[in-house]
């Protein structure tokens, strides 16, 4: 049995066991059997997407009716589906040309490279999302022309000692779980043992259909559990290294250890784990508004993002929105303010189903949780991040979006300033995003990228949540490598990267004020669910033939 909940040591010794033969084997893989086992993987999640999203919504109390159920759609199966077929594109690539071919040329700007990943030259994405854009900047070291050959080792190359790697999931978003193993095995060559999270253990039985082709080459095994179970698969001599999607306490438990020691042992670099470990840990997810003169749509526009970016998942998400700084004197503030509060106050309230939820909305809001179940979104204005420093130091992971006013004297100084702000007094490495006009973007072009460059943020979005980016799965999903084992910030390495670029900096993803059609992360879209299911059938089997039908009902949401 390939699925193992709460399993003895004897079965899971078994299972281990199994994927080190699995590992040895992928060391000598070649490409045409790489590629049948993702093709075979793409028509196995197809076969069990409604299923999957259905336990997703019923685990999470969503009900049938819900226009969140989007949520499960694209934050599941499609974007697992995206991933499998935009790395299946890449191998052809390597097996044709030696190398992925990237969408676009690579340029190198203040001594480092540039590198287009979005839209990809498949699935239509130039038509489905345009003009939204991403380009990955890489570290200065990487050779403008030789910009994956350390990544194109790790995935292609012969490696020298095969690896079973432990992932230890997410319990929040069923396809983080699914894409970390996958980037695991396809990515960088690795047999993997995932150990579900117990939020989301009804995951197994689709993932185990969903992934059988790996299973049946030894590549992939589950297991579920509390922290025994996740501690005897680190512990385990057949395993080399582990990836975590968690939080921050729960990667330096693994790293340092839960004695009395524990601090010591960071301080003097000596950590209980004598693994390769690698990671991502959270965010304060901030998003500063540049001041200038919006016209109401634009801000309206800018509004439904962000208020959607709080509400998405409960605001169970690593990546949603909890800092929004703006300028104190900027005459439009609490007007902007106003319609992300009106927009919030009519989505429904959900079901708080990750535990601690009500507890840790108490703290951060400091209201009473008069419903533990069915939170309040919630718009904390004005702080003081003297009196109230954990809403900038802490994740809340819940409902709660705090809003930090400060002096500017222009929309350049506000820049700098909110960077500076960004960079050394808010918690988290993962992503952060400016909203401007495109005046001001174009007035302060190099003042704009000047930020950019000083961000230590893996993901930067302009007009945009940068949670598109980890959905998008073509560019690198991680924390800015600034970080280190003693500090890890939002995580160490980088997971997706379906371009095999070697060691990315950050990615910046731009997007205009208002899109069109309406994204149906919007929480105003009228049928979002329908133009998902639209979107992975097109994925499933990329064909024009199915374009009408998408766009149709995009253009009607």
């Amino acid at each position: 049995m390939s699925v193992v909940y709460e399993a003895g040591t004897k079965e899971m010794d078994e299972s281990l066991r199994l994927l080190g033969e699995g590992a040895v084997s992928l060391k000598e893989m070649a490409i045409p059997r790489r590629l049948e086992l993702i093709y075979q993987c793409i028509e196995a999640v197809g076969q069990v997407a409604r299923e999957w999203v259905e336990a997703a919504c019923d685990a999470k109390r969503i009900d049938k009716n819900s226009l969140a159920r989007v949520e499960e759609v694209t934050a599941g199966p499609l974007a697992t589906i995206r991933f499998l077929q935009l790395f299946g594109q890449t191998l052809k690539d390597v097996q044709s040309n030696g190398s992925p071919r990237i969408p676009g040329v690579v340029v190198k700007r203040h001594g480092q490279c540039r590198v287009p990943v979005f839209p990809t030259r498949q699935m239509y994405d130039a038509l489905l999302f345009r003009p939204m854009a991403a380009e990955t900047w890489l570290d200065p070291a990487v050779d403008a022309n030789a910009i994956h050959r350390e990544s194109l080792a790790r995935c292609c190359g012969k490696k020298s000692v095969p690896e079973v790697v432990v992932v230890l999931g997410a319990g929040n978003v069923s396809s983080i779980p699914a894409t970390d193993a996958l980037s695991k095995i396809f990515g960088e060559s690795c047999a993997v043992a995932l150990k579900l999270n117990p939020v989301n253990a009804y995951l197994g039985s689709f993932f185990e259909s969903a992934f059988k082709p790996l299973v049946d080459a030894n590549l992939f095994r589950l297991s579920s559990g509390g922290m025994e179970t996740g501690q005897h698969l680190i512990q385990h001599p057949a395993t080399n290294g582990v990836h975590i999607t968690g939080s921050i306490n729960s990667h330096d438990n693994i790293v340092w250890g839960v004695d009395s020691q524990r601090e010591q042992r960071r301080q003097t670099n000596q950590p209980i784990l004598q693994k390769s470990i690698t990671s991502e840990l959270g965010n304060v997810s901030p998003w500063a508004i540049v001041p200038g003169q919006y016209t109401r749509a634009e801000l309206w526009a800018q509004a439904q993002t962000i208020a959607s970016s709080i509400t998405n998942n409960v605001s169970f998400n690593c990546i949603a929105t909890k800092l929004i700084v703006t300028c104190r004197n900027w005459p439009q503030r609490q007007e902007f303010l106003g319609m992300i509060e009106e927009i919030m106050s009519g989505v429904p309230r959900r079901f708080a189903y990750y535990p601690g939820a009500a507890e840790r909305f108490e703290r951060f809001s400091d209201i009473p949780a008069t419903d533990p179940e069915r939170l309040p979104w919630t718009l904390l204005r004005d702080i003081d991040p003297v009196a109230a420093p954990h809403l900038l130091q802490d994740e809340s992971f819940t409902c709660v979006c705090a809003e930090l006013a400060i002096e500017a004297d222009s929309e350049s100084d506000f820049m700098f300033k909110a960077t500076e702000l960004m960079n050394e007094q808010v918690w988290g490495t993962l992503a952060a995003t400016f909203t401007l006009t495109s005046a001001t973007e174009k007035r302060y072009a190099a003042e704009l990228d000047e930020c950019l460059r000083k961000l230590r943020y893996g993901t930067i979005g302009i007009n945009q949540w940068p949670a598109l980016s980890f959905a998008l799965m073509s560019p690198p999903w991680g924390g800015h490598p600034s970080s280190n084992l003693q500090n890890a910030q939002s995580g160490i390495g980088f997971v997706h990267n379906t371009y095999l670029l070697d060691r990315p900096e950050k990615t910046i993803l731009r997007a205009p004020l208002k899109m069109m059609p309406k994204p149906i992360w919007y929480t105003s879209h009228r049928h979002p669910e329908q133009v998902a299911w639209d979107m992975l059938h097109m994925y499933l089997r990329p064909s024009p033939l199915r374009l009408p039908r998408l766009f149709w009902s995009s253009l009607t949401g």
